[in-house]
């Protein structure tokens, strides 16, 4: 079962820190027949301990600060892109041809929300960019045949596994020998020293240059927590490839966002890469290698850099090199059949994949950076690596619940009650959930009037939003 002493003990943090957490339980927050809510619950909580952590020691406090841990902001925050509104307009979480389709032999679940990936799944299927043409052409096809061709074309199409044919693969032994935090030692340079803090609120990255070249979901989600506190993020993109808008709007958060062509650009990076403390990848593994942004190459031209490096299949085994999502890892893992009944796969309530991932890699790279300017080994670059996969395998480690208040007589699989009630643990309460509104909020920014989910991340001291709305995609100078 995800608790956050497990995933803390991963972060290499003090484990008498943990009595600094207290939790809002609120049962039918996420619900689900996996453990997602105390898995978000777990991944929010270790990033909040590790801000407060890093926050104490730069502000020169004998004490961590208290962590508070409420199941409803945390709810809202892993559903914050469905609460988005720009100028009252809801986004489109998914496109039309991003869902599951029948095939001949069982179920296929497709990714088309760029149009550059819309457009290789409809020229290897032979058909024009409708639903019906596309389901109408995967009716007869074999799920795997799918899959294959699909993705030598570019695109992205996952067959539907049970957890046992996916334990079965060659991706998940790779993942089984992988810790779900990887921590790498980069060089041996010591790394820039941190300077005091004083003042509230109390922002543990204040002073951090990160540089963001990430994209949906994880790392930007990532990326938006660093930013909360305090560190000056500043995300790059391809000028050939723009980020979905509503996308951006939702995780733009206290970042700014410049374009830069790599391929052509490699001085101007220099020069942000020289004065940067983080890079933070989120692009499928050896994408950006041909650029020198392999987690060596980056260490040996900035030494003393922590590199944060998020995928969604790994950087190993058979599918180390493959593009993905949360839906579709959700999909090959086992999860989709587990949350969804012999006529039709299911999914998360949300895609706790990606948040759940993107906050642990904040996390650690907090935690490198905490251990870098006051471990015992003080300084040297560090790499921490996370796969949406890995985070997959560490849900389904927990045993399936009943959903809320099924339990009959005793306790549930996740300590709930015969009244859906759970055990908070010492410092923690329990109380309703009534939905997301008392954790959202509204801003008016240079994209429209947004309605946005607040923080999750919270400590005594420490910031309650963000210091800047996001900004038009690509308008900011790729400078610092």
């Amino acid at each position: 079962m995800p608790d956050i002493g497990s995933v803390w003990g991963e972060l290499g943090g003090d484990p008498a820190l943990l009595a600094r957490v207290s939790t809002v339980v609120r049962p039918g927050a996420l619900p689900a027949r996996l453990p997602v809510r105390e898995l978000a619950r777990a991944c929010v909580g270790a990033c909040a301990l590790a801000a407060a952590e890093l926050g104490a020691h730069r502000a020169g406090r004998a004490g961590v600060p208290r962590v508070t841990v409420d199941d409803g902001a945390v709810a809202t925050a892993f559903t914050g892109e469905r609460h988005l509104l720009v100028d009252g307009r809801a986004p489109q979480a998914f496109a039309p041809l991003s869902r599951f389709w029948r095939t001949a032999d069982g179920w296929v679940r497709t990714h088309a929300n760029y149009p550059h990936h819309r457009a290789r799944l409809v020229r290897t299927l032979g058909v024009p960019e409708d639903p019906a043409a596309v389901e109408s052409a995967l009716r007869d096809r074999l799920t795997l045949e799918v899959e294959e061709t699909v993705y030598a074309a570019g695109g992205l199409a996952v067959a539907l596994r049970t957890p046992a044919e996916w334990a079965a693969h060659g991706q998940a032994a790779a993942l089984a020998t992988r810790p779900l935090v990887e921590h790498v030692r980069l060089d041996t340079t010591r790394a820039r020293a941190l300077p005091p803090l004083d003042g509230t609120p109390l922002l543990p990255a204040a002073g951090l240059r990160v540089l963001d070249l990430t994209r949906v979901l994880a790392g930007p989600v990532a990326t938006r927590t660093l930013a909360l506190l305090g560190a000056d993020v500043l995300r790059l993109d391809a000028p050939h490839l723009p980020e979905l808008p509503d996308q951006h709007a939702d995780t733009g958060f206290g970042k700014r966002s410049a374009t830069l062509d790599l391929a052509v650009g490699g001085d101007r990076f220099a020069e942000l890469l020289a004065a940067a403390d983080v890079v933070v990848t989120g692009y499928r593994p050896g994408a950006l290698d041909r650029f020198g942004l392999s987690p060596e190459a980056l260490a040996e031209r900035r030494p003393g850099l922590v590199v944060a490096q998020v995928s969604a299949w790994g950087a190993y085994g058979p599918w180390g090199g493959r593009r993905g999502f949360d839906s579709l890892v959700q999909v090959a893992t086992g999860i989709a059949a587990v949350e969804g009944s012999p006529q039709r796969p299911g999914a998360l309530p949300a895609q706790a994949l990606d948040h759940g991932t993107g906050y642990l890699l904040a996390a650690a790279v907090l935690r490198a950076l905490t251990e870098q300017a006051y471990g015992d080994a003080a300084g040297r670059g560090r790499l921490v690596r996370l796969a949406l996969a890995r985070t997959a395998a560490w849900l389904q480690d927990g045993s399936h619940r009943p959903e809320d208040g099924a339990a009959a007589h005793g306790a549930g699989a996740d300590g709930a009650g015969a009244d859906g009630g759970e055990a908070p643990g010492a410092g923690g309460r329990v109380a309703p959930y009534d939905g997301p509104a008392p954790w959202l909020a509204e801003t008016d920014s240079p994209v429209g009037r947004l309605r946005y989910a607040r923080p999750a991340v919270s400590f005594a001291d420490g910031p309650h939003d963000w210091a800047r709305p996001p900004g038009l995609w690509g308008a900011d100078a790729a400078r610092w």
